[in-house]
């Protein structure tokens, strides 16, 4: 079986089968049959993902990063390889993910037999990306604690990047994630005697008016945030005064003061509810993802291997503004995270991530496992500098 007949049967065995966050049950034993075939030793940290590890013949250890988890979304492609799972898609391409890095974990498992490994190797199988912080609960697990890792790599596909394009960026290059939610309590009375009421409603509206101004106002024109208002409602019946109304959202930020300022605007409107309408109304705050940060001494090293590889590279002027669970692993060791374009108008491949028709190329899975190579090959020129 050559390269390109590997990936292709493995990303679609994935791509056929996929799992939620947290339920990847079946995808990690797919995983851990894999590295048994190839005897690299793995730990089960967590009841779903798996690392693995291969010690070389150098003193350094570098991590390379796949997400295995899938979305809660129905799949429209009209392909031989269409999951088979109802309303679950791999639609943020970790199916990719994964692949490349067994097909990297094969490499390695191949040069360890003749005893060319350069260094030691963590293959992070990880779950649980798109919702429950997958990275952090393999750090708070300890899963890390009896290796000392130097370096940690991971990439992520792109569709709006040209294929053979690796888009990137020194320090943040992905947003911090926050949730927000606004809890409403009113007083309820008959439409007849609403005076006699304290409505909820009324005052979600001016949450709503006052939330969607704190960008215009209170943030940098200049910088790219987001403050999004994704669900509310109030009210209990067609007659009455509502009694409770709720809001939730997400924020989006890449500076640290931009967050709290949008924290602070929202107790303040919270705040400024009782005073006005004289409705009980709190704002939680549910901390997500940090700001993926790549850190600038690895910058060189990474350039160099995308060359390597054959990438072209463009340098990204601002962050994305999602999140990103590879964040948490610069708690680790110092990390650098990449997109690697997909797109290919030729083959239809244009969609974006999270949408239902995502699609690429296999062919790009073997130039991410080159790109690891190199980085792996490359590593003790870096750090004897």
């Amino acid at each position: 079986m050559n390269e390109l007949e590997f990936v292709t049967q493995h990303r679609r065995h994935l791509h056929s089968y996929p799992e939620l966050s947290l339920h990847e049950f079946k995808t990690t034993e797919y995983i851990i049959q894999f590295l048994k075939s190839l005897n690299i030793p793995f730990e089960r940290p967590l009841e779903t993902g798996v690392i693995g590890y291969l010690e070389g013949n150098g003193n350094h250890t570098i991590a390379f990063r796949a997400d295995i988890d899938a979305l809660p979304i129905f799949e429209e492609n009209d392909i031989e390889y269409r999951s088979q799972i109802d309303n679950v898609m791999h639609a943020c391409g970790h199916d990719g993910h994964t692949t490349a890095l067994m097909l990297f974990a094969k490499r390695c498992s191949e040069l360890k037999k003749e005893n060319k490994l350069p260094q030691n190797v963590i293959f992070i199988f990880q779950p649980a990306e798109e919702t429950g912080g997958g990275a952090n609960r393999l750090i708070k697990a300890g899963a890390f604690n009896s290796y000392d890792i130097e370096a940690i790599f991971g990439v992520h596909v792109m569709p709006f990047v040209d294929e053979g394009t690796v888009a990137l960026r020194d320090e943040e290059i992905t947003a911090s994630a926050t949730e927000y939610r606004f809890f409403l309590k009113g007083l309820s009375s008959h439409v007849a005697n609403k005076e006699q009421g304290h409505s909820a409603g009324e005052a979600l509206q001016h949450i709503l008016a006052q939330v969607s101004q704190i960008q215009q106002f209170h943030l940098n024109g200049l910088k790219r945030n987001i403050v999004h208002m994704g669900r509310f409602e109030a009210g209990e019946a067609i007659n009455t005064v509502p009694s409770h109304g709720y809001l939730e959202g997400t924020i989006r930020t890449y500076d640290a003061n931009d967050l709290e300022t949008v924290k602070e605007q929202m107790e303040k409107i919270a705040a400024s509810v009782k005073l006005l309408f004289n409705v009980n109304c709190e704002v939680k705050f549910e901390e997500g993802y940090p700001p993926t940060y790549n850190a600038v001494q690895l910058r060189k090293h990474v350039t160099e291997a995308l060359d390597n590889a054959r990438f072209n590279i463009e340098e990204k002027r601002t962050p994305y503004l999602f999140g990103e669970d590879f964040s948490f692993y610069s708690q680790l060791a110092p990390s650098y995270f990449v997109f690697v374009g997909t797109r290919d108008e030729s083959k239809g491949f244009v969609t974006g991530l999270h949408t239902s028709t995502l699609n690429f190329s296999e062919e790009v899975l073997i130039r991410i496992a080159d790109y690891y190579e190199q980085l792996l090959f490359g590593y003790e020129k870096v750090v004897s500098k």
